[in-house]
C-alpha cells in the first residue's frame, strides 16, 4: 500500500470512526442532552483526541471533514457559519493537545512514551480546550447565555467520553492475540 493510500485511509477511517461513534452516543445516551450537540457524556470526544494522538494531520483532517459534514447536515443545517466554526474547533481542540504533547512529552509516533497518567492529562487538557474553544467562539457570537454551565456540562461530557473510549479500546486491546516473534518462539521451545 502506497503512503498517499496509507494516509486517505486513515482519513476516511477516522471520519467513519467518528461519525459511528456519533450515532453511538446518540443511541446510548440520547436523553444526557444538555442543549444540542453538547452531552454530559460524549464518546466522540474519546474519538477526536485517540485519533489525533494516533494519526496526527491525517486523524484531524478525518475529524475535520467529518465534523463538517455532521454539522452542517444534521446539527445546525440552518446556520453554517455555526457549522464551518464549530467543525474547525471540534478539530484544533485535539490536535492543539497533540502538538503540545510532541512539543513537551517528545511524543512519539509509536506512543510508547505515553504514560497512563500523561493520557490522564492530556484527556484533561482536551476535556479543557474543547469547551474553551466553543464557549469562547459562542461569547464572540454575543452568545454568554449560561456559559458557564455549558462550559461544565461540555467539559463534563468530553472527559467522561474520552475515559469511557481509552478504557473501553484499552480493554478490547487485552483480547487480541499477542504476536509471536522468533524470540517468545524460541524460549517457548526450550
Amino acid at each position: 500500500m502506497s503512503s498517499f493510500q496509507l494516509r486517505l485511509c486513515s482519513v476516511v477511517g477516522t471520519a467513519l470512526v467518528f461519525i459511528g461513534s456519533l450515532w453511538a452516543n446518540q443511541e446510548i445516551f440520547t436523553h444526557s442532552e444538555f442543549v444540542r450537540g453538547v452531552n454530559w457524556v460524549y464518546l466522540p470526544a474519546g474519538i477526536r483526541l485517540l485519533s489525533t494522538l494516533l494519526l496526527g494531520a491525517d486523524g484531524a483532517l478525518g475529524l475535520l471533514l467529518a465534523s463538517w459534514l455532521v454539522d452542517f447536515c444534521y446539527f445546525f443545517p440552518n446556520d453554517p457559519v455555526r457549522s464551518f466554526v464549530g467543525g474547525i474547533i471540534a478539530t484544533a481542540a485535539p490536535y492543539a493537545v497533540y502538538r503540545l504533547a510532541r512539543e513537551i512529552y517528545g511524543l512519539n509516533a509509536s506512543l510508547s512514551n505515553l504514560s497512563a497518567g500523561r493520557l490522564m492529562l492530556l484527556t484533561v487538557a482536551y476535556a479543557t480546550a474543547g469547551p474553551l474553544l466553543h464557549n469562547l467562539w459562542f461569547c464572540l457570537q454575543g452568545d454568554t447565555h449560561s456559559v458557564a454551565s455549558r462550559f461544565f456540562a461540555m467539559f463534563i461530557g468530553d472527559l467522561a467520553g474520552t475515559v469511557i473510549m481509552i478504557y473501553t479500546l484499552k480493554a478490547a486491546l487485552h483480547f487480541l492475540p499477542v504476536p509471536r516473534g522468533p524470540e517468545a518462539e524460541s524460549q517457548s521451545d526450550g
